[in-house]
């Protein structure tokens, strides 16, 4: 037999080596021909993506803003706050059959998502967000990326409907479209989407109703719909969905009773339903498994609260009902001290009986004197609002154990006798504190009357550190100079009582003092419109009142 040479066999496996490296090579070099004319249609390319030339295509995937696999191959292309400038259309997608990752955030794109991004064949995540000038539509292409399990479209201007195709994606696990302008309704076929977990299409133009076949998505854990023109009843296969956590429907349209089954997954945590054209009694089945923290359902037309709806929610943290038409008696809907609850609110509303454990229950019919456990309950409060109703009597000297408390407003209301004095324990208030509930997106009314007219205020409970007894109270005696501790005050009202003596000296303390917050040209601290001895005031350091 005749022995191959050394060098022969060298040469052989080498050729070998070649045939089989050449075709890898030719697909990497396409990949870096892609980028490299893309960059060269974009303005400030140069500076963020300097490196990318074919000069040094070999270490493209020693870039900042480049992931290669093993191979060589392009696997993920991260442009966020590259500020580019250009469009899309000089990208050939084609030449990336093994990208699996892309994403596009805060630049200055404009143009179109051309349909060609449907050649992302492999694609698994899809992230194009902050780019407001990126217009037209969604490309109904998108419904061929079917490897796809994350897609994110925010802060873009796109301005067209949601294309059907969307159902085509059947690996979605999250699907976020914010911000984008989409007119027109939810197309039936995402109820395709059988493996999606969070459903985010929040503050765009949608319309109709959220449609039935959101039942068959049985995986949700989140829903966010809220900022659209979504009418209709909300609908019973809701139901359904008993492993969702987060439900988020507020600022739409929608109208009629809501379901019983709504909140059938024991696993439910926020419900914010504010702002829609809901009657009928609140569904009992949302507190039934335990876990809720949030209920949100204000400026609604809500006529009850089904009997120990919250009596199980042992962690629950908030809950408002302003503004709706419930007529109830609040101790049979919750248990007797919840003492988690940081925010009650109830005002305007036809509530009755006497008070247990509510925070915000102004505009009611309450009557009796306040409670004086009320502080030994609930010592982690930091929003008690019980003006404009009927209490009687004096306020109690253990109202003022509140550790955490911002706000206290007791306007409105019939008590007499002094204004206590100790408020050492108040150290919510004796500090400048920012406690926020720990749902971010939670905001609250307040409503503070000032010279007749009614402010309301759009903001964090926490923000507003405010003491408040004004109105048709008949309080008397001295300003109590305890007051003068509560250096975090912003506002302070003790119009509107019998009042007499001495302004205390240091008043001048609360330095803080804003006075509503609407109107800067408001003095900065009020308490006008009562009485004091002339005598008294003969003796004391003056001081200028002004209304």
């Amino acid at each position: 037999m005749k022995l191959l040479h050394p060098v022969g066999l060298l040469l052989s496996c080498s050729c070998l080596l070649l045939c089989a490296v050449a075709p890898v090579r030719a697909d990497t070099w396409r990949e870096a021909e892609a980028l490299v004319r893309w960059k060269a249609s974009l303005a400030g390319a140069n500076e963020s993506l300097g490196p990318w030339s074919m000069a040094n295509s070999t270490s493209l995937c020693e870039s900042t803003h480049i992931t290669c696999d093993l191979a060589g191959h392009i696997i993920e292309l991260n442009l966020a706050y590259t500020s580019l400038n250009g469009t899309l259309d000089k990208l050939d997608f084609s030449a990336f059959p093994h990208l699996m990752s892309l994403t596009l955030i805060r630049n200055g794109l404009f143009g179109t998502i051309p349909a060609g991004i449907s050649n992302l064949t492999s694609l698994v995540t899809l992230r194009i967000m902050q780019n407001p000038y990126l217009r037209g539509r969604i490309p109904h292409s998108i419904g061929q990326l079917k490897q796809l399990s994350v897609l994110q479209l925010e802060e873009l201007g796109l301005h067209s409907t949601l294309p059907e195709e969307i159902g085509n994606l059947m690996s979605l696990i999250m699907l976020n479209i914010n911000l984008v302008t989409l007119p027109g309704s939810i197309p039936p076929t995402i109820g395709m989407l059988i493996k999606l977990r969070e459903l985010s299409l929040i503050g765009n133009n949608l319309t109709g109703s959220i449609p039935m076949e959101i039942g068959n998505m049985t995986g949700l854990q989140k829903i966010d719909l809220h900022e659209n023109y979504l009418g209709g009843q909300l609908p019973g296969t809701t139901s359904h969905l008993v492993k969702l956590q987060y439900l988020h429907l507020s600022e739409n349209q929608l109208v009629g009773h809501i379901f019983p089954g709504l909140g059938n997954s024991s696993l439910l945590d926020i419900v914010d339903i504010a702002n829609n054209n809901f009657s009928g009694f609140f569904p009992s089945s949302i507190g039934v498994g335990g876990a809720l923290r949030v209920a949100s359902a204000r400026y609604n037309g809500f006529t009850g609260i089904h009997h120990q709806t919250f009596q199980n929610c042992t962690t629950l943290q908030e809950v408002d009902f302003t503004a709706n038409n419930i007529v109830a008696e609040l101790s049979d809907c919750f248990s007797e001290h919840p003492g988690q609850l940081t925010t009650m609110a109830f005002s305007q509303n036809q509530l009755h009986g006497t008070l247990l454990t509510d925070r915000d229950l102004g505009g009611n019919d309450f009557s009796g004197t306040i409670p004086s456990w009320v502080s030994i309950s609930l010592p982690e409060l930091i929003f008690l609002r019980l003006s404009s109703n009927m209490f009687d009597g004096i306020i109690p000297q253990e109202i003022l154990q509140f550790r955490q408390l911002q706000l206290l407003d007791l306007s409105k209301n019939k008590l007499i006798g002094p204004v206590p004095d100790d408020f050492s324990n108040f150290t919510g208030m004796t500090e400048e504190q920012r406690r926020y509930p720990d749902s971010k997106f939670y905001q609250v009314q307040i409503h503070i009357v000032w010279k007749n007219v009614d402010y309301v205020y759009h903001l964090r409970i926490a923000a507003m550190v405010a003491f408040d007894l004004s109105g048709s109270n008949s309080l008397s005696q001295e300003i109590p100079n305890g007051l003068t501790t509560l250096l975090g005050l912003r506002y302070l009202n003790l119009s509107g009582n019998h009042l007499s003596g001495c302004i205390p000296e240091d008043i001048g303390n609360l330095v803080r003092l804003l006075g509503p917050l609407t109107e800067p040209a408001l003095k900065q601290w009020f308490v006008r419109e009562d009485t004091y001895s002339q005598s008294a005031a003969d003796t004391c350091r003056p001081i200028d009142i002004q209304q």
